[in-house]
């Protein structure tokens, strides 16, 4: 039986470029050599495509990979030279993949851009399509769906630039009024805490917010909960289905960037120590949200519970979540039964089915 062609694609123009080489890295080690011969399409911060011939390492092909580009048409579904030819017999016409595993987070990975060429091309990738990215990379966006279905948040604002700079203290001032402190102020599409920042000052709230704006037009601004963070993973198309919960207990006073990825005391408890009520109530809660915000493939669900009450309510959901080693979401379906490797073959099962029923679709109006 002929291999599986997979394009793993990573890096990235964004601030989590780093985040996804990490998560590329744990792909490829648990890809099943056997069934899969893995293309390396490295994105660099610059925004151009690098193609690695399978074996090549993630670095290589950032640095010194083929410069590739990816036609928007389904005729032309190859990785197409736009340097250099390629090496190899048949190979300078390009390169064709079966399906495409993307990982990279943030802006142009996760926010529906890359899906959108991704479906002129015509190719089976992993993970939610271009609306399902789109709103959940968004914040605000996300919170008003949520709302609708139902779905608990925390009391929240939306800023945007133009408003801040008119009057800032004068706002800085209401959303204390509004919301109280602390307050989170966030970015409203980023990812991996960057450019997150707790106030417990109103006089801190303006340099938070500014400092938000390197990286958004838009932000959020949260009420600050003293809560337990727990986190579900899901899986699946129509039927999705959702692991056991964990917890995140970090030793920083909140799950900030360094809790994430450097600081290596932070607690990852899979499973949560939650009751059974508690658990299947989180549970139904982030398959609720996974269907609301039009998920697909996988995501992980991120909820605050609150500790005076034990409400839950829903932080973000994350259409293409960290796969490194040390990432919760690999981890929670491992603890539910599903290893690593055959997580994946899942998750590329599942993107070419979608693109299968898709394919069935009319594309031509006929009458009768």
């Amino acid at each position: 039986m002929s291999k599986l062609r997979v394009g793993l694609v990573y890096g990235g123009r964004s601030v989590e470029h780093e985040v996804s080489l990490q998560s590329a890295t744990s792909i490829l080690r648990n890809l099943d050599p056997s069934r899969y011969e893995v293309w390396l399409v490295a994105i660099d911060h610059d925004g151009r495509w690098r193609l690695g011939a399978p074996g090549t390492s993630l670095e290589t092909a950032l640095a010194r990979g083929v410069p590739v580009q990816l036609p928007a048409t389904p005729e032309a579904n190859a990785l197409q030279p736009s340097g250099p030819g390629l090496d190899g017999p048949g190979l300078s016409e390009g390169v064709a993949v079966d399906v495409i595993f993307p990982i990279v987070h943030g802006h142009g990975g996760e926010d529906g851009t890359l899906q959108g060429l991704l479906e002129l091309a015509g190719l089976p990738y992993v993970g939610s399509g271009v609306l399902g990215s789109a709103i959940q990379m968004d914040k605000e966006v996300s919170k008003r769906l949520l709302e609708h279905a139902g779905v608990p948040v925390t009391p929240w604002r939306v800023v945007h630039e133009a408003e801040l700079a008119r009057d800032p203290r004068g706002l800085a001032l209401r959303l204390v009024d509004e919301l109280g402190l602390p307050l989170f102020v966030k970015p409203a599409n980023s990812g991996s805490s960057v450019g997150i920042a707790k106030v417990k000052e109103a006089k801190s709230l303006g340099r938070a917010l500014a400092e938000a704006t390197r990286y958004d037009t838009k932000l959020i601004v949260e009420t600050g909960l003293d809560a337990r963070e727990i986190e579900v993973a899901v899986l699946g198309n129509e039927e999705p289905e959702a692991s056991v919960p964990g917890e995140i207990r970090p030793r920083r006073e909140w799950y900030d960037y360094e809790a994430k990825y450097v600081d290596e005391s932070t607690e990852l408890l899979v499973p949560a120590p939650l009751s059974d009520e508690e658990s299947e109530r989180v549970r139904d809660l982030a398959l609720r949200a996974f269907r609301a915000l039009e998920g697909n493939g996988l995501g992980r669900v991120d909820f605050l519970m609150e500790r005076a009450t034990g409400a839950f309510y829903l932080n973000e959901l994350n259409s293409l979540p960290g796969f490194t080693e040390v990432s919760m979401y690999p981890r929670l379906w491992e603890a539910s039964g599903l290893p690593y490797p055959q997580l994946l073959d899942r998750l590329i099962e599942l993107a070419i089915a979608r693109r299968q029923r898709r394919a069935r679709l009319e594309t031509l109006f006929r009458r009768g």
